[in-house]
């Protein structure tokens, strides 16, 4: 095998924001992180929303849009030629 070819293998402790710790094997020196089990939701039971400003109005309003039906285009009423000798004509001129 090669020398010097694999990074370095640490023992670092992970820490989250909320200031629960964990140790883990990592190449890179230490990791923070915003969420870990302790204070994530779907862990905790609890409820949050983590909403951006007009998220929710601008799907709400997109939905709406979508509820309408759309209309269908109407193919008899085409305003070009409908039979060869009018498309001929059309042509010639």
């Amino acid at each position: 095998m090669k020398a010097n070819l694999h990074p370095v293998y640490h023992q670092i402790t992970v820490t989250c924001s909320c200031g629960a710790s964990f140790t883990t094997g990592s190449t890179k020196d230490s990791i923070t992180t915003d969420i870990c089990s302790k204070c994530h939701p779907f862990f905790t039971g609890e409820q949050r929303f983590v909403d951006k400003v007009g998220r929710v109005q601008r799907y709400q309003a997109k939905l709406a849009s979508a509820t309408g039906k759309k209309k269908k285009k109407d193919r008899k009423a085409s305003t070009g030629p409908q039979t060869l000798s009018e498309l001929r004509a059309s042509q010639a001129k």
